[in-house]
């Protein structure tokens, strides 16, 4: 079964952690995470699942992000579920609410990560990733030189 959660809430000023600290939007895990489109991929991570059978599965975003998590980290299974564990700004990226303590799954889950959310999915997030950046630098583009043409010298009169 699968459960698609909503994710258009949260931000990092919404993350709640301990002592009423905030999570930095300068950090990487942060920046990622606006970078990844998680919602339009979710619907084919869904497709992996029984809409009435089975236990709900993980999200998405925490399935994939952890997936990320290890490769950039080259840490093994039980090692980024420690990481996440530890760190709010992962479980951040995970798309988790608030900082728990807990690990949000044990590390056999990665097996079943990896089987679900194969190469060719991963292709398309990526080339996808690389369309919105190369788009966004397009129109900052456009914006910048339409900006300079509509500045025009001034000329002084004495």
């Amino acid at each position: 079964m699968y459960c698609q959660a909503n994710q258009s809430e949260l931000t990092p000023e919404k993350f709640e952690m301990p002592f009423s600290e905030k999570l930095s939007p300068d950090n990487r895990w942060v920046i990622m995470a606006e970078l990844i489109p998680w919602s339009e991929f979710e619907e084919q991570y869904a497709e992996n699942f029984s809409e009435t059978m089975g236990a709900p599965a993980k999200p998405f975003r925490m399935a994939l992000g952890a997936l990320i998590i290890k490769e950039k980290l080259r840490t093994s299974d039980r090692e980024t579920v420690e990481q996440i564990r530890e760190n709010p700004y992962l479980q951040y990226f995970l798309g988790m609410s608030d900082y728990s303590n807990d690990p949000p799954f044990e590390a056999s889950m990665m097996v079943y990560f990896r089987a679900r959310i194969g190469m060719n999915l991963v292709k398309k997030i990526n080339h996808k990733m690389v369309q919105d950046f190369t788009e966004k630098t397009e129109e900052e583009s456009e914006k910048k030189t339409k900006n300079r043409k509509l500045k025009k010298p001034q000329i002084k009169e004495s």
